[in-house]
């Protein structure tokens, strides 16, 4: 039998513009975000309810990729736009716990090499 697969959503030409707009200001300084809020709240008044609730979701993986910033983006976030970081703290508990590394087997030490 045959498996059909299921096209890949469309991204909207705003919906691409404020995924960048958004991950180019988290990355800046706190100095350069306060500059560029305005255009990153002008790319995301472009969003319809569905884009926004996929760019929630978007930030929640990349808030948690950045588990040692986690809070201090969600924190940047919510100071941009109270809804979307409410929606990123929503989609962010959705996702699945961080992996745990597993742990290390024992390790046998390694005799010295003889004259070194």
């Amino acid at each position: 039998m045959l498996a059909v697969a299921a096209p890949a959503p469309v991204l909207s030409p705003a919906y691409r513009e404020a995924q960048r707009m958004l991950s180019a200001w988290l990355e800046r300084g706190q100095r350069e975000a306060r500059r560029h809020a305005l255009a990153a709240r002008a790319a995301l008044a472009r969003l319809d309810a569905v884009e926004r609730h996929r760019l929630a979701r978007w930030l929640a993986w990349w808030c948690a990729a950045a588990r040692a910033r986690e809070a201090t983006l969600q924190l940047r976030l919510r100071r941009l736009d109270n809804a979307l970081g409410k929606a990123v703290a929503a989609a962010r508990a959705q996702l699945p716990p961080p992996a745990v590394p597993a742990p290390r087997t024992a390790t046998f030490p390694v005799p010295a090499r003889r004259g070194a």
